[in-house]
């Protein structure tokens, strides 16, 4: 893994704020050249530390839905089920991110979907036949807000 320098953590703080910023602008508000500035972002990408880029819409896009919260308790949390649950995750994209957690319950997952009554079978057809599962509790979220 690619061990973050200074200058790495100038350049991802400033990524964070505006990933749509010039190399040569990121580069002069970093203090590099334009041509390590960008050797620097490649590499970050390359080793996975910059997965991707994206564009955060705004909660009053047409046809966004709901957003449920799902906290999910595995019935064990052995490797091999850790494994096998995460695979089934990937095959919904509904399910927009996941995290494995400490604490009560065992993940929790943000699902997009259409509305309450989609979420019904999406509940009822998906996550209770996700491989492990023991128990699911969902939350849906009122309003949405994302630090920029």
């Amino acid at each position: 893994m690619h061990a973050l320098d200074d200058a790495d953590r100038r350049i991802l703080t400033r990524l964070r704020l505006d990933a749509r910023i010039t190399n040569s602008a990121l580069a002069a508000e970093v203090g590099l050249s334009p041509s390590a500035c960008l050797r620097r972002v490649r590499l970050l990408e390359r080793s996975g530390i910059i997965r991707g880029y994206t564009a955060i819409v705004s909660g009053a896009a047409p046809d966004e839905g709901t957003v449920a919260i799902v906290q999910i308790e595995l019935e064990r949390q052995t490797e091999e089920y850790l494994v096998r649950f995460e695979a089934a995750l990937r095959r919904h994209p509904e399910i927009q991110e996941w995290y494995l957690m400490t604490g009560d319950g065992d993940y929790i997952l943000r699902v997009q979907i259409a509305g309450i009554d989609d979420y019904g079978v999406f509940h009822r057809d998906v996550l209770s036949r996700l491989p492990g599962v023991s128990r699911i509790t969902s939350s849906f979220a009122m309003r949405s807000h994302r630090r920029m």
